[in-house]
């Protein structure tokens, strides 16, 4: 059976995570039912990241093995003809060897998490950021962000529920933008490692926000990374304004 790697972008609103899940909406059993129209007895797809709900994404990657030789073309045209009207989107695919896997030969995921500070409510954003109303301190979120990059026990920016075998995790880079908007600004939250903890990027912004409106000093960054505690975490920001943008393999197979 041959193996397909599906480039896919979707808006997270109307679902509840990229994970299939009984008598719920999800990206993932979006894209299957329409695998499904394709093929007879299609396998579960593999994604390199469970989103939850509410999360978009413009760069997810997921694999599947169908039975049938298929021209990557012919079969991205063909499944985004299936999604409708669902927001998702085959962005392109691509044949891969047997021994690619989504998840597992991923080396890098790339997150962005839109922040807006405005008082007027955004309208053609709504549901693609999270906005506040009080101004941000961009140089102060920089330099409590600062405190987070390298390895880290990141116990205290984890959910109490997240399944990963260790809280110990590389953070490669946070890069924050700020650009003005009409009435505003926007601060875009750029974050990269190998692999994140459930809520990481969510408690990492939610906390380094509080730094920005002036409630945490930058340094009581480094004091929660600390304490390993996630009672010392700040508050965990909403998942409208968070973007899975890209997954790196040591060979893109898009290429």
């Amino acid at each position: 059976m041959p193996r397909y790697a599906l480039k896919i972008e979707y808006h997270g609103g109307p679902f509840a995570g990229w994970q299939r899940q009984a008598e719920q909406t999800s990206v993932q059993g979006a894209v299957e039912a329409a695998l499904a129209k394709l093929e007879h007895d299609v396998p579960s797809i593999a994604a390199a990241g469970r989103t939850d709900a509410g999360v978009h994404a413009t760069g997810q990657v997921a694999h599947v093995d169908l039975a049938r030789d298929w021209d990557p073309f012919r079969l991205s045209e063909a499944l985004n003809h299936h999604l409708r009207p669902a927001p998702v989107s085959i962005l392109t695919a691509a044949r891969v060897p047997k021994d690619f896997h989504a998840r597992f030969s991923a080396v890098e995921r790339r997150y962005l998490f839109r922040l807006v500070e405005r008082r007027a409510p955004v309208t053609h954003d709504a549901g693609l950021v999270w906005q506040v109303r009080g101004p941000l301190d961009a140089r102060a979120m920089r330099a409590g962000a600062a405190h987070l990059v390298g390895l880290h026990d990141f116990t205290t920016f984890r959910a109490a529920l997240c399944q990963a075998k260790s809280p110990v995790k590389t953070l490669d880079e946070i890069r924050i933008e700020t650009h003005d908007i009409p009435h505003g600004r926007e601060h875009r939250f750029f974050l990269r490692a190998r692999s994140f903890l459930h809520n990481q990027v969510r408690s990492i912004v939610g906390t380094l926000e509080r730094v920005g409106a002036g409630s945490w000093h930058p340094d009581e960054v480094k004091a929660a990374l600390d304490a390993r505690d996630r009672a010392h975490c700040g508050p965990v920001c909403p998942p409208q304004g968070l973007y899975l943008v890209g997954v790196g393999y040591p060979e893109d197979p898009f290429n």
